[in-house]
């Protein structure tokens, strides 16, 4: 013992106990795969037509507002409550849901000022479906009290920060038969739409590989400091060390492969992060010595790189950085037998070249270049809706898709694009790689979140 260094054994023993932590947290989770609901499974659900959908809304800042404003604009829909903590966004929010439903929506409910009023709301305007867009730890709470409550739960991404909040999620939604869906937009964009029709025809043969990613340079969120996401973000930031952001990438890719529905399954996950530094630099040259920030001890490396091995043996690197001085990129790559789609700039390489573009894989076809694969393989959901999409606007139109979509399935009882158990798989890779960052890069293992139910779901058709 006389040889080991204090500070080295302190830290040692630091990391030792985050491990243990991790590993108790997962080893529970696991056994949540032998003990079943109770309940149904949610896979394929398809809940009864709802003719007229009563929406309410938990959270109405930078988010929440942009989907009361789309939702209020959609036929069918009937905006009766909207709950935030401060009286001037729901103010906003009302305002923007009158103005957008030319009318339609004058008896909504407000609610403001209080912690739980959100929990009021839903006692008292009995909605269908509820919108919840608020902080990351709040959104597992409201969606199980959501579901409980009779109501669809709706949740922004990431569904929930904890393999046990994401067990609880499905339990309730199993048990009560109501939807709970993370609301991960990026699976409407147009070129992810694209893509997905594009395996779906076998263009690039079997799929084996994916990258996926959320690279978006956000510190300036940290001016945000009284309220908005920087206020409770840069928190997180700060004390967990993994990838806090998977879905924007790894949805679409999972999609492509259909991981959890029927082909494939999530199976391990590895992880390491790079020294934290970006956000302590960003504090030091931005805010005075003494500044909230500046007190902080940032644990979460500036950028994260995982990689899932799935039960068949394919494989997909994840990254995540919100730190770093780059141009955005969700990656968006899906690897093939026979050729490669890929994203951030758009560009498609086929073994023996892209028909009137290249005459080699060895070359990308991009830009004009993809005209005819987007004329030939165009998604028919982005050809009936993409130009309604595009003027309303959300992310260059991938939310309001998302947002009609999700109303049209309600309403015609149909089940959903995105199910229960893919946003619990999708999320938990923020947990299971803070637990393999902890642990030096171990593998960690997957729950089964269908509980073996993943092999009988149906691959997400191409709908038109």
């Amino acid at each position: 013992m006389k040889n080991i260094n204090r500070r080295n054994f302190l830290k040692k023993s630091s990391l030792s106990a985050a491990s243990l932590y991790m590993a108790s947290t997962i080893a529970c989770s696991q056994e949540k795969e032998n003990s079943p609901s109770g309940g149904i499974y949610m896979g394929d659900f398809a809940a009864p037509k709802l003719e007229k959908l009563k929406i309410a809304i938990i959270g109405v800042g930078a988010r929440g507002s942009g989907h009361a404003r789309q939702l209020a604009s959609i036929a069918g829909t009937e905006i009766v409550g909207i709950a935030d903590l401060y009286e001037d966004l729901v103010d906003r929010a009302v305002n923007s849901c009158k103005k957008a439903g030319e009318g339609r929506h004058q008896n909504i409910k407000t609610y403001s000022g209080e912690e739980n009023l959100w929990k009021k709301m839903l006692k008292e305007v009995k909605p269908h479906m509820v919108i919840i867009a608020t902080n990351w730890e709040n959104h597992a709470p409201m969606a199980i009290e959501t579901m409980k409550q009779g109501a669809h739960a709706f949740v922004e991404v990431p569904i929930a920060v904890s393999l046990e909040e994401m067990w609880d999620i499905i339990d309730t939604s199993e048990q009560t038969q109501k939807h709970c869906m993370m609301m991960e937009n990026v699976n409407y964009g147009r070129e992810e739409l694209l893509y997905l029709n594009m395996c779906r025809k076998g263009l690039i043969g079997e799929l084996l590989h994916a990258e996926a990613a959320y690279i978006h340079e956000l510190r300036f969120q940290m001016e945000e400091q009284q309220r908005g996401t920087g206020s409770w973000r840069t928190h997180h930031y700060a004390n967990r060390n993994g990838n806090l952001y998977p879905t924007h990438g790894l949805g679409p890719v999972a999609q492509y492969m259909n991981l959890g529905r029927g082909e494939d399954q999530f199976g391990s996950l590895v992880s390491y992060s790079t020294p934290a530094r970006g956000r302590a630099l960003y504090a030091k040259n931005n805010y005075p010595a003494d500044h909230k920030w500046n007190a902080l001890d940032y644990k979460g490396g500036d950028l994260n790189t995982s990689i899932i091995k799935t039960h068949k043996g394919r494989t997909i690197l994840v990254q995540w950085d919100e730190t770093s001085p780059r141009p955005y990129s969700r990656l968006n790559l899906i690897q093939g037998t026979k050729g490669v789609l890929a994203g951030f700039p758009t560009r498609v390489a086929l073994e023996g070249g892209v028909p009137g573009a290249t005459d080699s894989h060895h070359r990308w076809a991009e830009g004009e270049q993809l005209e005819q694969l987007f004329e030939q393989y165009e998604h028919p959901m982005y050809k009936r809706l993409g130009a309604l999409a595009k003027k309303m606007g959300g992310h260059g139109g991938m939310d309001f898709m998302m947002l009609y979509r999700i109303v049209e399935c309600l309403r015609e009882g149909l089940p959903l694009d995105q199910n229960v158990y893919e946003g619990c798989f999708w999320s938990a890779v923020s947990p299971l790689s803070e637990a393999s960052v902890a642990q030096g890069g171990m593998p960690q293992k997957f729950p089964d979140f269908t509980r073996g139910s993943w092999e009988k779901t149906n691959a997400l058709s191409i709908v038109s």
